[in-house]
């Protein structure tokens, strides 16, 4: 539904007139005042303005309308008394004109040209962002001339975040809730397009969920991870990377220099540190090196019923459990069996009934172009990885195959630098 409100450019707002309603002239208004909200339009609080040499607060409920080119009063009393910021408070001009704020709509970083604000239901607010370089205009053309233009098409206020983290005196936190509802990897695009301090806004507004920021370190180049882990203390670094895969925990942990990977290492549980240990002593550009150590096997004696049983229960990453590895009394491999095999069979069949030989059997030491060639020869989404007495060390899944299989230029990901 569409709604016919008065719509404002704060570009043709700041620096423009402060008048009565008689028109008579009382300043200059300087900037416009708001409190922000984790949902909703932000509102007016006041403005700053000038009056004389003075610099005063006038409250929103003393304005009686915004319009290009100046602001209107109810009268011409007004508290000259000297404006000092309160907690808070955000100036839309000082602290969001020309800075930059997330498109979590289009998960893109956009840059606010001028803000567009309406009257809703009596009460002035911000409803919008001008992205757009045209608009840029308006600040350019002198005095009426950039005032005159009719509000165009805009981004609903709604659909960004803006960041807070420069802001004085405010002590605001970006909200998580919106944030969470992108992918992690979107996330993780929006870091690597953003400044350092930007970056940081994002991971420390991401961290409120500790699963989900490994998710998001787990999306990040090695540059990055490397960039906004450098200051942390030893025993955070460890319970991020507690809560990432273990493969990509090596990958992250091998980034770091020998004597800081070692401290970090001995603050995980001892189980953790055998898994890392064990990751980091295969060559990165390997199969073992690009191995996760995390599936499910089980002893071809035990059934179907027990394998689907496993699945349900397991809280091991969905890539990973596509496929169960058979393994016989000496733990070696002996067959593979996919879920959706399972799920054809009666709960009663033995593995060892079910099972069929693997395709592919991957060396630990095989270099990624051949593991990638033969994965794809056989239309493989995930191969185990053996040793040499057939023990499983773990799988290779496709995934991460492409992920490090894609040329470094390919992962610039322009779309968080797109403007809508």
């Amino acid at each position: 539904m569409l709604v016919d409100i008065p719509l404002v450019y704060l570009s043709s707002l700041v620096k423009s007139r402060l008048v009565d309603e008689t028109g008579d002239r009382l300043g200059r208004v300087d900037d416009l005042i708001v409190r922000l909200a984790d949902h909703g339009y932000p509102p007016v609080t006041g403005l700053k303005a000038r009056i004389g040499s003075r610099e005063v607060f006038v409250p929103a409920d003393r304005i009686v309308a915004l319009e290009p080119g100046r602001a209107v009063l109810r009268s011409r009393k007004v508290d000259l008394g000297q404006f000092e910021r309160r907690e808070g408070e955000v100036l839309l001009g000082q602290d969001l004109l020309g800075h930059r704020l997330i498109n979590v709509t289009g998960a893109r970083l956009v840059r606010a040209n001028d803000l567009v604000l309406g009257s809703v239901e009596g009460w002035w607010r911000v409803v919008g962002v001008e992205t757009r370089f045209r608009s840029l205009l308006r600040s350019v053309l002198p005095g009426r001339l950039g005032r005159r233009s009719a509000v165009s098409p805009f981004l609903d206020w709604e659909s960004v975040e803006p960041f807070v983290g420069h802001v004085p005196t405010a002590r605001l936190r970006m909200p998580f809730g919106r944030l969470a509802k992108l992918h992690p990897a979107q996330i993780a695009d929006l870091v690597e397009a953003a400044s350092h301090e930007e970056g940081e806004e994002i991971i420390g507004t991401v961290g409120a969920d500790r699963e989900f920021e490994a998710d998001v370190f787990e999306e990040l180049d090695p540059e990055h991870q490397v960039e906004f882990l450098r200051e942390r203390p030893d025993e955070q670094v460890a319970r991020l990377l507690a809560s990432m895969e273990s493969d990509d925990a090596a990958d992250l942990i091998a980034e770091f220099d020998q004597e800081r990977r070692e401290s970090v290492i001995r603050l995980l549980p001892p189980h953790q540190q055998r898994t890392l240990r064990t990751l980091l002593g295969f060559n990165p550009a390997t199969a073992g090196g690009l191995m996760s150590p995390d599936f499910v096997s089980l002893p071809g004696t035990r059934t179907v019923g027990d394998a689907l049983d496993a699945l349900r229960r397991t809280a091991l990453p969905e890539e990973t459990v596509t496929t169960v590895l058979v393994v016989d009394a000496e733990r070696r491999l002996s067959g593979v069996v996919s879920v959706v095999h399972l799920l054809k069979q009666r709960a009663e069949m033995l593995l060892d009934d079910a099972k069929s030989d693997p395709p592919l059997v991957l060396a630990p030491d095989q270099e990624l172009a051949e593991v990638a060639l033969q994965m794809s020869d056989y239309d493989l989404t995930v191969a185990p990885v053996a040793a040499g007495d057939g023990v499983p060390l773990g799988i290779v899944t496709v995934d991460d195959l492409l992920k490090m299989m894609i040329p470094d230029e390919w992962r610039r990901r322009l779309e968080a630098l797109k403007s809508d």
